[in-house]
C-alpha cells in the first residue's frame, strides 16, 4: 500500500511540474516581441518615405516607433496599398496597421480598432484660380478626384450620388488624385485636411488652395488590428496612453504639425 502511495505521489507531482512547464512555455509563445505595421507610405505627413535614406518618416512612423519602445517591443513596417492593409490583417500577414485609417462602423465589423491617435477631417481643395465651389453641394456636377478606399472616396460618391453627373476618379495614391488637380483633369479634391494642407504647403503652394469649411470633423484615426486580437489591441493602446502621459506623442505632433 505504501508503495502504491508512493508511486501515486510520484505520478501526480510529474504531472504538475509538466502541466507548470506547459504553462510557462504558453507565456513565452503569445508574448509579443514584435508588431509587423502594415502602412501605405505615401501618404505625408503621416508616412512618406526619406527621399536621402529610404526609411519610413512620417507622424504615423513616429507614433508607432514611439509604442513599440515604449513598450520593448520591435516594430518592422511593410509598405502596402492602402485597399490592402484589412486583407493583410485578416489573412494574417501583419499584427496592425497605421496609415492615417479612419475609425468607421463599416470598418469595425472586420477590424478591431484601437484607441484613436488622431483627430482629421475633410477639406475640398481645387485649383487656385477656382470660384465658385465652396462647399459639397458646389461640387454637384464637377469631376472630383481622391485616393480609392478613402472617406474622401466616399464623400465623392456621396455627392454623385445626389447628383449622377458628377464624374469621380479615385486613384491609390493621393499624390496622383492631386496631380490629377493640377493638370486639370479634375475640378476639386476631396481628402484629409492635414495632408492636404501639407501637400499645398510643400507641393503645390501656387497652384492649389484649401476652400470651404472643414466637414466630418468628427473623423478619428485608429490602428486596425485583427478581429479579436486583444492582445495586439492592448498593446497598442496601453503604449498610446503611456507616449500621451510622458509628452512623447506632443513632441511627435508639434515635429509635424506646428
Amino acid at each position: 500500500m505504501k508503495k502504491f502511495l508512493s508511486l501515486l505521489l510520484i505520478v501526480m507531482l510529474a504531472i504538475g511540474m509538466l502541466a507548470v512547464a506547459g504553462c510557462g512555455g504558453n507565456e513565452e509563445e503569445t508574448a509579443i516581441t514584435k508588431l509587423v505595421v502594415g502602412s501605405e507610405t505615401a501618404y505625408a505627413p503621416f508616412e512618406m518615405v526619406d527621399e536621402n535614406t529610404g526609411d519610413y518618416i512620417g507622424f504615423d512612423m513616429d507614433i508607432i516607433k514611439a509604442i513599440g519602445d515604449a513598450m520593448g517591443v520591435e516594430v518592422e513596417i511593410r509598405s502596402m496599398e492602402f485597399t490592402a492593409l484589412i486583407p493583410a490583417l485578416q489573412n494574417g500577414q501583419i499584427d496592425c496597421a497605421i496609415s492615417a485609417m479612419s475609425i468607421t462602423e463599416e470598418r469595425a465589423q472586420s477590424v478591431d480598432f484601437s484607441d484613436s491617435y488622431f483627430d482629421a477631417g475633410l477639406i475640398i481643395a481645387v485649383a487656385a484660380d477656382t470660384k465658385g465651389i465652396e462647399t459639397l453641394d458646389d461640387l454637384k456636377g464637377k469631376v472630383l478626384a481622391a485616393q480609392i478606399g478613402t472617406i474622401g472616396a466616399d464623400a465623392c460618391v456621396a455627392v454623385q450620388t445626389e447628383d449622377p453627373a458628377t464624374e469621380v476618379k479615385t486613384y491609390d495614391h493621393v499624390g496622383e488624385a492631386f496631380m490629377e488637380l493640377e493638370k486639370g483633369g479634375a475640378d476639386a479634391v476631396v481628402n484629409d485636411l492635414a495632408v492636404t494642407a501639407y501637400y499645398i504647403k510643400t507641393e503645390a503652394s501656387d497652384k492649389a488652395k484649401m476652400v470651404g469649411e472643414v466637414f466630418q470633423a468628427d473623423d478619428h484615426y485608429g490602428m486596425p488590428v485583427q478581429k479579436g486580437d486583444a492582445a495586439t489591441l492592448a498593446l497598442l493602446n496601453e503604449g498610446l496612453a503611456k507616449i500621451k502621459a510622458d509628452g512623447t506623442y506632443d513632441e511627435i505632433y508639434t515635429k509635424w504639425f506646428e
